[in-house]
């Protein structure tokens, strides 16, 4: 038998990718199942955005291999939107990288900055793909526990006390997921600062910023951050494209010629339609986000009910796509949805895969139509 690599050895298999196997199967046996676990947008890009991708397809180079850095247009377009929502400068030709979703840019950037051995700061709780790529690079991840007495933002004097000689790349996601804290006035220039007290390179995760959040903010907003920071974003939630695969990091020329190095030898550059499609979305005008934005709220209201019958209490002030919820007392996080799920044919994410400090909490999704929340209410009252 031809055994698989050992970095194998040190993940499983994504909790989604597991999870959705059983709900389909329950979805195929017949039982009305409501998945309210998984955070994919259902409502449509914006009109423009479709008719550009339709119109990309007949253009003459449309089906050939693109450029791994992406068309000029869309680097611009990304220039553009990170100065009018962000009032960051970046350039053009240097400074932004275009991905295939902002995931593939965690892979990128860690197989461009990890070696053997490196230690990372990952949040606890957070993305469960920044503890699985690391691992699959042979680093070792190095968790620092964010908890809701301190609106779930890093603790300094609590990693200050840790051994950080071995640490090269910490991991931040503000707005949170999956707590939706955000940054307050002087996250970010901590972290500048506490990344150049100790020679780390600090990478924002920044897809939600848009979603039920007035104030949206980029870690490079910071003066001098570009030295030791870098930006991932992403098109998928913002603007409903979960499905077309659109990121981008952003960040010094230095660190983006790193990733790109990393990026070349594993693709050929993203679709020239989606490109073209993406540029339209990026220039889309404030009306877009008080749209999208007035939908989410109602459907947050009404996830807010769902959570109240479900006995659990939340943070209003809370952004983003989710709403993170905290169980009674005594209550396992897995325990209690598999039983929702069983009883009521309702899935709930559970807080535990997002580390041991989401034991207690469940994650509700705002991805569905309200009539679907409305019947989930239903269900469980």
């Amino acid at each position: 038998m031809i055994e698989a690599a050992n970095r194998l050895q040190t993940v499983e298999e994504y909790y989604f990718s597991k999870k959705l196997r059983e709900v389909s199967f329950l979805i195929n046996s017949g039982k009305p199942i409501i998945n309210l676990g998984i955070g994919s947008p259902d409502l449509q890009p914006p009109k423009r955005v479709v008719e550009a991708i339709k119109e990309g397809l007949l253009a003459p180079n449309a089906h050939k291999y693109q450029s791994y850095q992406g068309l000029p247009e869309l680097r611009d377009a990304i220039v553009g939107f990170y100065k009018e929502h962000f009032s960051v400068s970046l350039s053009a030709s240097t400074e932004v990288l275009p991905l295939m979703g902002s995931k593939e840019g965690i892979m990128h950037i860690s197989m461009a900055y990890l070696n053997e051995g490196d230690e990372v700061l990952i949040p606890n709780p957070g993305y469960p793909t920044y503890q699985s790529v690391t691992k699959l690079v042979g680093a070792k991840p190095v968790f620092y526990e964010l908890d809701a007495a301190n609106n779930w933002l890093p603790d300094f004097e609590a990693l200050e006390q840790l051994d950080l000689s071995k640490v090269k790349l910490m991991w931040v996601n503000y707005p949170h997921m999956p707590t939706g804290a955000t940054p307050n006035t002087y996250l970010f220039e901590e972290l500048v600062a506490f990344a150049k007290r100790h020679n780390i390179l600090i990478v924002n995760d920044n897809p939600y910023s848009f979603i039920l959040n007035d104030a949206p903010k980029s870690i490079l907003s910071v003066t001098g951050a570009k030295d030791v920071c870098l930006e991932l974003n992403s098109l998928s939630k913002t603007f409903n494209m979960a499905g077309w695969r659109v990121g981008m990091v952003v960040g010094d020329s230095k660190h983006i010629n790193n990733i790109l190095k990393v990026k070349s030898n594993m693709d050929s550059g993203m679709f020239y339609g989606i490109q073209k499609g993406a540029i339209e979305a990026l220039k889309c005008s404030e009306m877009w986000f008080v749209t999208l934005n007035s939908v989410y709220k109602r459907r947050r209201d009404l996830v807010w009910r769902l959570a109240k019958a479900l006995n659990c209490t939340y943070d209003e002030n809370a952004t983003g796509l989710f709403v993170w919820a905290k169980l009674p007392e005594g209550i396992k996080a897995e325990t209690y949805i598999d039983e929702v799920l069983k009883n009521k044919h309702v899935f709930i994410t559970p807080g535990t895969i997002f580390g041991s400090k989401g034991e207690g909490y469940i994650r509700f999704s705002l991805c569905a139509p309200t009539e679907v929340l409305e019947e989930a209410i239903k269900r469980v009252e």
